[in-house]
Order: structure tokens, then sequence, then C-alpha cells
């Protein structure tokens, strides 16, 4: 059985919806799979020239300026496609009420989890806070690290609460790292002491909240942190300045 079916096969056994139509454009698939083949070819997937400790994508070989001038906390982060296009508009659009866009999420990411993360023995997701989840209903990102649970068998972690910030939307990074400050809090360190962790997140824009998140992770005790997203943004002006 090639990856593809096992991978199917794996979300099948929690996913009873069935799909007959293409997630991003509507057209009719006939395979079972959630984007139809010229979607497919035509969305942007992140697998060319990327940083080796961020996984963005950059023009040529080497470690992008940002992880130059600051690295992640991460050990390694990875997404499954740019911040644009399509791409952009699925995870906006998962993010403002389609929540179903999970399983297109999940069935995407999966290949690359089991590659790029094959030693992480657990899964977790960037945690919301009360406000937040009581606006928008759900938390996306939990959404998708269920689904990848379930479809790589790498344990499910809820360690982690967020406490309230200030709007990120338009701060540089270096503000965005000053709002995350003491933003995350592990709950339970005994789930994490000793453990590969791997944080789903959605996008990885500037990297300030994902890499809070790895820090209290690691003071926590976790072996290793890692990183995966459905987007991130090609090349960002380090700490906002063009």
């Amino acid at each position: 059985m090639n990856l593809l079916k096992l991978i199917q096969e794996k979300i099948s056994r929690y996913d009873d919806t069935h799909n007959y139509t293409c997630d991003n454009c509507g057209k009719e698939v006939f395979d079972g799979r959630r984007l139809c083949g010229d979607c497919k070819a035509e969305l942007p997937y992140n697998n060319q020239k990327i940083c080796p400790f961020c996984g963005r994508r950059v023009r040529e070989d080497g470690v992008c300026l940002d992880c130059k001038q600051k690295p992640l906390e991460t050990q390694k982060a990875r997404s499954l496609w740019l911040h644009e296009g399509d791409a952009a508009k699925l995870v906006r659009h998962f993010k403002t009420g389609e929540k179903y866009l999970f399983r297109l999420f999940v069935e995407e990411l999966t290949p690359l989890v089991l590659k790029e993360f094959g030693d992480a023995d657990a899964i977790t997701y960037v945690p919301m806070t009360k406000n937040a989840l009581k606006k928008r209903g759900y938390n996306q990102t939990l959404l998708i690290a269920e689904g990848l649970h379930r479809s790589t068998g790498k344990e499910l972690l809820s360690v982690a609460e967020k406490d309230e910030t200030a709007d990120q939307r338009e701060l540089t990074r270096e503000k965005r790292e000053e709002n995350m400050k003491e933003a995350f809090k592990v709950t339970d360190k005994k789930a994490v002491k000793g453990r590969r962790i791997l944080i789903v997140d959605d996008t990885l824009t500037t990297g300030a909240t994902a890499s809070a998140f790895a820090a209290v992770l690691k003071k926590a005790g976790a072996a290793a942190v890692y990183l995966v997203t459905a987007t991130s943004v090609e090349k960002k002006n380090p700490y906002g300045i063009k």
C-alpha cells in the first residue's frame, strides 16, 4: 500500500464525511481526495529551496536572514504551502468559519509530518485566549492537531494556556516578540518533560508566537520542539525593517 492510500485509510477511520468536490475550487473530484488535480498542481507548495531552520522558502541555499539574526526557539520548522494565492485564501476561510477545511489540511500535512518529524513522539497546538476562542468558536490549530494525531499515531497533548495579548496583525517581529513575552503557560509539565513535541499552527508569519510557545515548552523540560504550519510567509523583512 502506498503512502497516499495509507493516509486516506487512516483519515477515513475518523472521518465519515464523503467529499465529492474540491475544497478549493468546488470542481467535482472522483478519487476521494479533497483537492482536484488542477488545484493540486497550482497551489504554491513550499517544496523548493528552504531555510533549514524556519523552513521558509529562500532564493538561494542557506540560512535565511531572519534566522541568522535571531533564530526561532524551535529546532526545526516546516510548512506545506507559501502564504499566498489560494493557500492564503484557504487558511483565511478556515479561520473564519469553514471548519470542515481541517480535513484538507490534515490530508495534505500528514505526509510532511511523517517525512520531516518522524522522531516527534507528541503533537500539540497553539492555544487560544478565552476571548479569542469564544469569538471564533473553535481553535483551528487544535482541529488540525487532532487530525494529525489520528493519521500519524502521535500522542496529542493539551498542556498549555494563553493569556490575553494585543492584536498582532500590524506589529513587526520585534513588537510581536515583546507582545508574546509570558503569554503562554504550561499546565502539565509532567506530560512535556523529556518529550519531542511538534507544535501545529496555521501560518508562520514572523514566528514570534510559535517561538514564544516553544520557549516555554523547552523550559518545562521538552527534549526537542518542532513546528509545522499549513503556510509560511516567504520573505519577511527582518524586524520590520524594509
